[in-house]
């Protein structure tokens, strides 16, 4: 169950980024003439890129491995600024529109592509932004284990993206109003995520806060990206429903493919907030909560509840 890199990334949280500043402040630089999100996928013209047209030193530097899908333009034209762009995100009900760039792993100082500094696995993003550019709010980033390419076949079971939580709701921020509005949530459901390749729509089926410091939890989410076993996927989804704040009632099976949104919840104890999601199914329509697969047992107590409602109205 244990993987042996046990880097606790789970510290996306605004005071981590102020705890790395003596690290950020070294790298940073001047962003006035840095464009934003929306600019560059106007003003980037995207171009159709084959191995065969990089030069292979440029080919091998950029890791590009070409599809049978072929990249999105918004992909071609983000990758321009950053190879490590891996897709974009998108929430309902919340301001969550950002890209999704994959953590490098360990940076060395030798890699001038990063400002020269070393960085420790799934640290860089915490406090840079898109273009490599010092940011305190940092970036939503994959964890740098996670594989979101065009093969879905290889794609990690659970892609753990981890993020700041704003006071102001940027970046993950925004994600606390599924636990402060009990009807957030029924009126919001769904995630959209894009690879470089394809759209994807998940279904939250949890809402959890859970420890996020490894020797005082056996719920290590974020070295948990495999799950290829069903023993493991069973282990992530029981913890995950043992956690939650409410039965979302969806069902959650071996097989399916998992989001999870990580944040901070309190300094204080060290602990996280975690929103996760499974891919929808086939016959499944974002937007549509009545399309969405339920527990029998949800099932059996949403009806037991209309018929106790029923029976409790005043007779006319």
């Amino acid at each position: 169950m244990n993987k042996p890199a046990k880097i606790i990334t789970a510290c996306a949280t605004c005071a981590a980024a102020l705890g790395l500043g003596v690290l950020a402040v070294m790298i940073n630089k001047d962003k006035k003439a840095v464009p934003i999100y929306s600019d560059v996928i106007e003003t980037t013209v995207p171009v159709e890129v084959t191995t065969k047209e990089l030069p292979d030193d440029l080919a091998e530097k950029y890791g590009f491995v070409p599809s049978q899908l072929g990249m999105t333009d918004r992909a071609k034209s983000l990758r321009h600024v950053n190879k490590d762009v891996i897709g974009w995100i998108k929430v309902d009900g919340l301001q969550i529109d950002y890209p999704i760039v994959r953590d490098p792993g360990e940076i060395h100082s030798d890699q001038a592509f990063y400002g020269g500094r070393d960085y420790y696995p799934n640290f860089f993003y915490l406090d840079n932004d898109l273009y490599r550019q010092y940011d305190e709010k940092g970036s939503l980033f994959l964890d740098y284990r996670d594989n979101f390419g065009s093969i879905e076949s290889e794609q990690s079971t659970n892609q753990v993206i981890y993020g700041h939580a704003w006071w102001n709701g940027e970046m993950l921020g925004c994600t606390r109003e599924y636990r402060l509005n009990p009807d957030f949530y029924w009126n919001n459901p769904f995630i959209h995520v894009s690879s470089n390749y394809k759209d994807y729509d998940y279904v939250i089926f949890a809402i959890l806060v859970t420890s996020g410091t490894y020797d005082e939890t056996d719920f290590h989410y974020w070295d948990m990206e495999d799950l290829s076993s069903e023993e493991d996927f069973n282990f992530y989804i029981d913890k995950c429903k043992s956690r939650w704040l409410f039965d979302t009632g969806v069902d959650v099976k071996y097989g399916d493919k998992l989001i999870t949104l990580s944040t901070c919840y309190s300094d204080v104890d060290n602990s996280r907030f975690l929103v996760v999601g499974r891919r929808l199914r086939d016959g499944e329509v974002a937007g549509d909560t009545n399309s969405i697969q339920r527990t029998e047992a949800w099932l059996q107590a949403k009806k037991q509840e209309a018929e106790q409602a029923a029976e409790e109205q005043p007779q006319q």
